[in-house]
């Protein structure tokens, strides 16, 4: 048999594979198209929540899982987003255009100053300082009652006509995360998306082959701040108001378990993690006020029983299935 016909007879099963995900992805978003003309408003507007909650969850994996960092307070950066369009909304006569660019790029220095101090440290020391930090901007925003009213919020934020619906936000935020995910899956597949696993799987000797490692540690953070402030954006126009809970630990915390939720190995894992856990919250909080209590309960299980995380256990099981097939 030539080596043409060799290759021919080995193609079809990989062929099929990328047909197959690719044909469930385009059913997947034709259903997610549909949705506002099935279900009801409240539903749209919960899928809503799911699109920004993913997005900030994917953007933390960036530093999290691609990284390795132990990065404990990604939520102030969400925050710093929303406030920069609350904040340019209801201050200032600039239009919402202004505001949307400024959000993600407010959160990505305010990721470059806390990130080049981090990234000095390792493991716990930098998650530790993060938080420390993190906290920090959490306590300028909830004592600054001049510019961000204290605790008592922003709220009524005016947005464009076009966005006053829900049906609008709901495609809006759809749009913004397929993007957002696109973009992030690029970085991830890149050199430098290559380069920051090799810096977390091995630091020491990628610096000894001339790797920067501090300097693609702050990029990465800088990177996962900027879309983590497009979150705060979709955020704003799902909510109309803020608060300085965005900022607090707790947020950071939720997300950190979304992502430990759908696996830190899987691009797609934190997605699924932010769906279930937003969901899951929502169902939970019509029959129980003990939602940490289910949580706490959510994690060990994660932790005891699949510390790969969802998705990341079935990926894992579809590889030992192909590579038993492969043997055989």
């Amino acid at each position: 048999m030539s080596t043409n016909n060799i290759s021919s007879t080995k193609n079809p099963k990989g062929t099929f594979s990328n047909y197959l995900g690719l044909g469930l992805a385009l059913v997947g978003i034709l259903i997610l198209l549909m949705v506002p003309t099935i279900l009801t408003q409240y539903y749209v507007y919960l899928l809503a929540t799911v699109f920004t909650t993913a997005l900030l969850a994917s953007s933390l994996n960036l530093v999290l899982g691609y990284g390795g960092l132990l990065h404990l307070h990604h939520g102030v950066f969400f925050g710093v987003g929303a406030y920069t369009v609350a904040i340019v909304m209801t201050k200032t006569s600039w239009p919402f255009a202004v505001a949307v660019l400024l959000a993600p790029l407010v959160a990505a220095l305010i990721a470059l100053v806390i990130g080049w101090f981090c990234v000095r440290l390792r493991g716990l020391y930098f998650g530790m300082l993060t938080l420390a930090l993190g906290q920090l901007v959490w306590a300028i925003v909830y004592r600054w009652n001049a510019l961000t009213n204290g605790d008592n919020g922003i709220h009524a934020i005016p947005v464009p006509e076009f966005l006053s619906s829900i049906n609008s936000v709901y495609y809006t935020t759809l749009v913004g995360l397929v993007i957002s995910l696109i973009i992030l899956h690029v970085i991830s597949k890149s050199p430098f998306g290559l380069t920051l696993l090799a810096t977390r799987d091995n630091p020491v000797r990628s610096e000894s082959v001339g790797i920067n490692v501090k300097r693609h540690r702050l990029i990465a953070f800088v990177i996962a701040g900027f879309f983590a402030g497009i979150a705060g954006v979709l955020f704003v126009l799902v909510e109309r108001s803020v608060a300085p809970s965005l900022l607090f630990w707790n947020k950071s915390a939720e997300i950190l378990i979304m992502c430990l939720m759908g696996g830190l190995t899987v691009f797609m894992g934190p997605t699924l993690g932010a769906g279930i856990l937003v969901l899951l919250s929502m169902v939970v909080g019509l029959y129980t006020e003990y939602w940490l209590l289910v949580l706490g309960l959510l994690l060990l299980t994660l932790v005891l029983f699949l510390p790969q995380g969802i998705l990341g256990f079935f990926m894992e099981s579809y590889g030992k299935r192909r590579s038993m097939r492969g043997e055989d």
